[in-house]
């Protein structure tokens, strides 16, 4: 064991498996530390003999959050293996499906999962607190109890539609196997209603359209409605914008493939440019992960599990990299033609741009999923049949709410021979890439400090609970693995 004192951050409860942030000391400063999957994730790859058409029963269940993304990323490889692209009508369902549970995720994290952080008493001082409390504190909240009944009434599209949720059936290579009928319609329509009615009156607190078309971060922090505009205020108090900043490169695959073109576009954004990501650059890295094989692209990589769990390695988790770089994905890394009032003109990447461009995505995904309920004919054909080759390969590259999903299929004589899959999460999480070193901390001459109060000196190894997402930039900072938070200088 290693004399060299560890500062411990997590584990961070998640659905695919616990994270932790190991942070090595050294002299009494901090170096950057790896993040560590410490559990298997249990689905990462299929081979040895299933059907191609299996994936669509099996992969759903990788997630039962987003289980329709994985859903539409198995069916996009399984059509692109097969040379299949669903009916027009088809993919509008398809699409509609799809952002039916995209903007439930989104509408559950921000009600139940984010905001509640900031009713926490150590938070009680700040002239929002009482706000946020009446309106987000764990089961007395109304913003809670409000989002909880919108999100029911909107998921009746994917009972209607859908057949259940999760782990659906209706989305396939050529389309929906669902055709809706004209009382099919309506009622879609009336629940998109209703949600809208929602989303104005209690998130934004004002319209849709006025929202969407913010031109920048000024123009977001000038948003003072709904509990979109107490985030903000929220946000500009504790200087979020500043907290938990990545790499400065976010990708999107592109949400929503229509003939048309995609609902939001696909997009590589860094340095204030926008390009066309190389979807051929994308290659997974395992130097550091409890992984057998070697650096690969997706098409070409095997998930094997090294059981010895060899030094060097601190994570079951491998690192995927496009161009060989780091890139971030949801919120923040949301499609190109989204970032701006998300924070993408200020250099932005933090906690501010992920949460608005959250936002701003369901917002604009309500838009829509109106367009596309009212351009459904029943009369038209949702689905065709294909034949599935004997030999092929397809990718099936798509946006959860988590960011950017893709499926990397190969059939060999009329098997699965390779199924590889990169989540959202792989990418914002990842370990280390071969030769790169750890970055040296700064903050000299700091003494190693705990976050619990009264404790200091961490030794070999402490576990430190956080309080606020501000009490953990400021346990990192003590450290010197992170700069000061600005409200501590």
């Amino acid at each position: 064991m290693s004399d060299t004192p560890r500062l411990v951050v997590g584990p961070f409860n998640r659905v695919e498996g616990d994270l932790e942030v190991h942070l090595d000391l050294a002299g009494g400063a901090g170096g950057r530390g790896p993040g560590q999957q410490p559990a298997l994730p249990r689905v990462r790859a299929h081979a040895g003999g299933p059907r191609p058409s299996d994936a669509l029963t099996l992969t759903p269940r990788i997630c039962g959050i987003c289980s329709i993304s994985q859903s539409a990323a198995a069916a996009r490889a399984l059509g692109a293996a097969m040379g299949l692209a669903p009916t027009d009508q088809g993919a509008w369902l398809a699409a509609l499906i799809h952002a039916v549970e995209n903007v439930s995720d989104h509408l559950v994290h921000f009600n139940l999962f984010f905001m509640p952080d900031f009713t926490r008493p150590c938070y009680a001082a700040r002239p929002w607190y009482p706000r946020a409390v009446a309106r987000f504190a764990a089961i007395e909240g109304q913003a809670g109890r409000a989002a909880i009944a919108a999100r029911s009434g909107l998921m009746h599209i994917l009972g209607l539609m859908a057949g259940k949720w999760p782990h659906t059936l209706a989305l396939q290579p050529g389309g929906v196997t669902r055709t809706p009928g004209p009382r099919d319609i309506l009622r879609i329509q009336t629940e998109l209603r209703m949600f809208r009615k929602h989303l104005e009156t209690q998130v934004f607190g004002g319209r849709l359209e006025d929202f969407v078309v913010l031109a920048s971060v000024a123009d977001l922090l000038r948003w003072d409605r709904g509990d979109a505009g107490l985030f903000v205020e929220i946000a500009a108090d504790l200087d979020l914008d500043r907290l938990g900043r990545g790499a400065g490169r976010y990708l999107s695959f592109g949400a929503y493939p229509l003939a048309e073109g995609h609902g939001f576009a696909p997009g590589l954004w860094q340095a204030g440019a926008v390009t066309a990501p190389d979807m051929a650059a994308i290659a997974e890295d395992l130097s550091h992960a409890w992984m057998l094989g070697g650096t690969a692209h997706p098409f070409d990589g095997v998930t094997r599990p090294d059981e010895t769990m060899r030094e060097g390695a601190y994570s079951w988790c491998k690192a995927p990299r496009l161009g060989g770089q780091p890139v971030e994905v949801g919120g923040a890394g949301a499609a190109a033609d989204r970032r701006p009032s998300a924070g993408g003109g200020s250099g932005g990447g933090g906690v501010l741009a992920r949460v608005a461009g959250r936002l701003l995505e369901l917002a604009r995904t309500q838009l829509l999923m109106e367009t596309w309920a009212a351009a459904l004919d029943p009369g038209a054909v949702f689905m065709v049949q294909g034949r599935m080759p004997e030999t092929g390969a397809g990718a099936g590259l798509v946006e959860a709410a988590r960011g950017s999903l893709g499926h990397w299929l190969r059939i060999e004589g009329g098997k699965i021979a390779s199924y590889q899959i990169i989540a959202p999460t792989t990418w914002n999480f990842s370990p280390r890439q071969r030769g790169r070193a750890r970055a040296a901390g700064g903050g000299a001459g700091r003494r190693p400090g705990c976050a619990r109060r009264g404790q200091s000196g961490c030794g070999a190894a402490c576990r430190a609970q956080f309080r606020s997402l501000h009490g953990l930039h400021r346990a990192l900072s003590a450290v010197g693995a992170l700069p000061p938070h600005p409200r501590d200088i």
